[in-house]
């Protein structure tokens, strides 16, 4: 372990996300478990669920960058998924139970390309049963698995592209840039029902959550073995890495001390956005990263939407 490491075994002040490439058969919680175990950090989460059988990008943030998990959960993903024609299960993917098989020997590339408009842009998509969203208090996929099914509301999503990679009938890899609440288990179910064969999610790995890619990733595996023997520091990123897409400012002391205690900032202060509510990083001289900040358009302020203190923001 490094030279730093406490008494008791554990490294302090770890403020940063792993990228980490996530293996199939976890859950993200079980993700999350095993790098608590092997940081020894109090503080640990993740920036978006992957079901078990899904493989690819989760990042885990550690202390401060716990704080920083809704703009994870905010920010754009790409995934690559393998479609299976012809066959329909429960869940929507692979690991579910055959309810259906149709014939889809008459689809071509052509049907699949034409079915494939219908679900690029800002559209409407129902959730699958098998889902931990709630209704009336209970998960969806307890529900499903007590063999009740409950109407849900289609919920809006946003898809940026689908790209079509490889076809040989009955299966297709496709290349999906979506927002966040996008569901790759039921595009695949609904290509299937427009098609008219239906259809099920074979494989699905992410290779994009926000600024993490999967070609920065770091196997679990490996992950823990650095916590465990040293040279962890080299795969933290930055807490504010996060949200490297907002616009950023550098403040002095007295303005650094407002922010850090939470206050809005004195009216008239210039910080050089253009949109009421946009966002950004706000930094102190030496560097540290204070803030989130927000403007207030009916206050016409400044204020603090996230404030982090000045410890080191990664190991």
């Amino acid at each position: 372990m490094p030279d730093d490491t406490r008494r008791d075994g554990r490294v302090p002040g770890i403020n940063g996300v792993l990228n980490i490439n996530k293996p199939d058969g976890m859950t993200s919680m079980d993700v999350v478990r095993h790098i608590k175990r092997a940081s020894r950090q109090k503080r640990v989460g993740h920036g978006g669920t992957l079901d078990p059988f899904a493989v690819g990008v989760i990042p885990v943030c550690l202390g401060q960058a716990t704080r920083m998990m809704e703009y994870l959960i905010d920010g754009t993903r790409v995934y690559r998924a393998v479609v299976e024609l012809g066959v329909e299960t429960d869940t929507y993917d692979i690991e579910g139970t055959v309810t259906a098989r149709r014939d889809a020997s008459g689809i071509n590339l052509e049907d699949i390309q034409a079915a494939m408009e219908g679900f690029k842009g800002d559209i409407k998509q129902v959730p699958p049963m098998y889902s931990a969203l709630k209704k009336n208090g209970k998960r969806l996929y307890e529900l499903a698995r007590a063999g009740i099914e409950v109407e849900r509301e289609a919920r809006d999503v946003e898809v940026h592209d689908i790209v079509i990679r490889d076809w040989s009938n009955p299966t297709f890899e496709i290349d999906v840039h979506c927002g966040r609440g996008f569901y790759m288990r039921s595009l695949a179910y609904d290509l299937g029902q427009v098609l008219g064969c239906g259809g099920h999610l074979k494989s699905l790995a992410r290779l994009r959550a926000g600024t993490f890619a999967i070609e920065e990733a770091v196997d679990l595996s490996e992950a823990e073995r650095l916590f465990y023997e040293g040279g962890w520091e080299a795969m933290v990123s930055p807490l504010d890495s996060v949200v490297a897409h907002m616009k950023a400012a550098i403040v002095g002391q007295r303005i650094e001390d407002m922010s850090r205690n939470g206050r809005s900032l004195p009216p008239g202060l210039r910080i050089p956005l253009a949109q009421p509510g946009e966002q950004c990083r706000v930094y102190a001289v030496d560097g540290s990263f204070v803030a989130i900040m927000s403007l207030d358009p009916s206050a016409g302020r400044w204020k603090p939407d996230r404030v982090f203190n000045s410890e080191k923001n990664a190991a």
